[in-house]
């Protein structure tokens, strides 16, 4: 569900990017005071396990789509929302500017409707009252599953709205709207089965990693080995799993081919399109996960572009969001140290 630049005008992108940056401000300054540090390498191996488990687009049957998880709800899960929510803005920053994976003008949005609604509305308002503070097995699973569809339902309807608002008229509303939340209904369903058995395992290995009031138990896993599980995890998807992924258009792209006709439309072209297009050209190293200066290969052989682009994704992925958590927890600490000193 990344946008492309097509799809908004400069106003409604706009708008959008100061929506985000005013939510990412918001949340530096909550996860300056409340993360605990020894957190922050956790941030960043889910971070590079949400891009990696991103490459992978799965068939929904009968339909000659495809769909990939979105990871907002199983941050805001593991790290809370506020930490969560800078995570899938790192995520979505390194596939916009190093892998051409959604437009630059384009990325606050990208950011508010995978960002905002999992993070900030479907973990606080449905998550958090269907699983409770010391949820069982079932009430996590299937809180993760009903957060899950809800959440990827609104960032889809925010995708239909700010096509609205952008005037895009190869999209009419009412037809996009009928077929962008049905097939994001199915790819919703799969986001949650998924997130439901990632939360149900750290409910089993680490109690207490999880945003709740979890009641004390065995911890069957440390810190350290569960960080290396999923950077395993993470290098083997995008490393590897990545070559089987779905070669079906995503859901946003089967939804405009069946509005317009066509996956790709004209949409807006004005100077900033220009300018960040050109500017995207030049720092995407991997555009569409591949070598800019592939050959063409047979339909379902392995690229090594792909892999590539798994590797380098992850690992700048990891040293980004690592790096803004450690330089967020160091600007808290002076802050508090210097209120501390006009005390």
């Amino acid at each position: 569900m990344h946008m492309a630049d097509a799809l908004i005008n400069p106003v409604v992108g706009g708008t959008m990017w100061a929506a985000t940056a005013g939510l990412t401000a918001y949340s530096a300054k909550k996860v300056t005071s409340s993360m605990d540090k020894s957190r922050i390498p956790l941030m960043g191996v889910m971070g590079a396990f949400v891009f990696a488990a991103q490459m992978i687009n799965f068939t929904i049957p009968g339909t000659g789509s495809s769909g990939h998880i979105g990871g907002g709800l199983l941050l805001a899960i593991l790290l809370g929302p506020y930490a969560s929510f800078i995570t899938i803005a790192s995520i979505l920053t390194v596939q916009a500017f190093f892998f051409a994976d959604g437009g630059l003008l384009a990325l606050g949005s990208n950011i508010f409707n995978l960002g905002f609604f999992p993070c900030f509305v479907a973990y606080p308002l449905i998550f958090r009252n269907i699983a409770g503070d010391n949820p069982g097995k079932g009430r996590l699973f299937f809180g993760s599953i009903l957060a899950a569809v809800i959440g990827l339902q609104l960032g889809s309807l925010g995708v239909v709205l700010e096509t609205l608002f952008s005037g895009i008229t190869e999209l009419p509303f009412g037809t996009f709207l009928l077929l962008m939340q049905p097939i994001h209904l199915a790819i919703g369903v799969v986001e949650g089965i998924v997130t439901a058995v990632i939360a149900v395992f750290i409910l089993d290995a680490r109690p207490d990693i999880l945003s709740l009031q979890v009641r004390e138990k065995p911890k069957q896993f440390s810190m350290r080995k569960l960080v290396i599980l999923f950077l395993v995890l993470a290098g083997i998807t995008g490393g590897g799993v990545s070559w089987f992924a779905s070669s079906h258009p995503d859901g946003l792209e089967w939804a405009i081919a069946g509005t317009s006709g066509s996956e790709e439309i004209t949409g807006s072209s004005t100077a900033a399109h220009r300018v960040l297009s050109e500017a995207q050209e030049k720092t995407a190293i991997l555009p569409d996960y591949a070598f800019k200066e592939r050959a063409a290969e047979p339909a379902g052989k392995a690229d090594p572009g792909t892999s590539l682009s798994g590797i380098v994704g992850i690992l700048l992925t990891l040293g980004i969001v690592v790096l803004v958590g450690y330089l967020l927890k160091k600007f808290g600490k002076r802050s508090m140290s210097n209120n501390e000193q006009l005390r």
